[in-house]
């Protein structure tokens, strides 16, 4: 799989014009919702793999994949897609070292994002 970028600046550019007069405002506070809610979602990712809950789990999966695109955060949702793709056909059984990449890349993303708040 080729190299997939941290953040999409096309993405970013794309929040900016939403909003162009505001100085950065409506950017700050998307990624703010994102960066405050994207652990929760983690969470929620790690309780549903404990509980088993593969329907719960790819839920999760899907609504960090959908959030991380609407900010860019293009490796993020990568892995995010990845498992909800593992989880909808072959269970939870596999996705252990999937879900250690999902934190790894959040942790990559919120570095990359913090520039623009």
């Amino acid at each position: 799989m080729p190299d997939i970028p941290i953040i999409d600046p096309g993405a970013i550019a794309n929040l900016r014009q939403l909003n162009p007069d505001d100085g950065g405002e409506f950017l700050r506070e998307i990624v703010g919702i994102y960066i405050e809610d994207t652990p929760l979602r983690i969470a929620e990712l790690r309780k549903t793999l404990a509980s088993g809950d593969t329907t719960a789990f790819a839920r999760a999966a899907h609504t960090i994949k959908g959030s991380s695109s609407n900010v860019g955060a293009q490796a993020l949702r990568a892995v995010a897609e990845r498992l909800e793709k593992m989880a909808r056909s072959e269970g939870l059984g596999g996705v252990d070292h999937l879900l250690a990449e999902c934190e790894a890349q959040f942790a990559l993303t919120v570095a990359e994002l913090k520039k623009f708040q």
